[in-house]
């Protein structure tokens, strides 16, 4: 099976998701600011990035763990969908594909941080808004991550696109 979280700039919310699916993080308590900035990716994308999928690792299920960024763009993910169903049905592979958008987790004060920091280089704004957006939200990326992986396990199509917005 293979994950692919998704969102805007694909280095916040799904940096969190992917670290939280791969047990990087601690689930019992709110991060520090330590643990998000050491987070892989965390606010470390550029613009040249959105659009590549990045691999995280393998999960202890031996799963592949990915995230992406689309930016505004809606067409992205149905067309990665497409390009996969396609690949699959031509290879005869059978190998599950999860898509799951972490958008509906992003406070106020983390996408206000990624404008300031990602696009207007202002980090000494940025950064902080960053964290406290991250701290906000990050009970609600490990339940996304959990819920994502429940999908994964009892789903029986090839490939499945969560939009996840119960998660608001």
């Amino acid at each position: 099976m293979i994950y692919i979280y998704d969102d805007f700039a694909g280095t916040h919310s799904t940096a969190l998701a992917a670290a939280y699916h791969l047990k990087k993080l601690p689930t019992d308590r709110k991060l520090t600011k330590e643990e998000i900035l050491h987070v892989d990716y965390f606010n470390q994308l550029t613009p040249a990035d959105m659009g590549r999928l990045i691999f995280h690792g393998i999960d202890d299920e031996g799963h592949s763990v990915y995230t992406i960024g689309r930016k505004n763009s809606k067409l992205v993910v149905p067309a990665l969908k497409n390009l996969s169903v396609m690949l699959q049905n031509h290879f005869r592979e059978e190998e599950k594909i999860i898509f799951s958008n972490t958008s509906p987790t992003v406070p106020f004060a983390m996408t206000m941080g990624g404008l300031f920091s990602r696009r207007l280089k202002i980090d000494f704004i940025g950064v902080p808004l960053l964290v406290l957006g991250a701290k906000q939200c990050c009970h609600d990326i490990l339940r996304l991550v959990q819920y994502t992986k429940e999908v994964g396990a009892s789903t029986h199509t090839k490939v499945t696109v969560l939009e996840n917005k119960s998660f608001t």
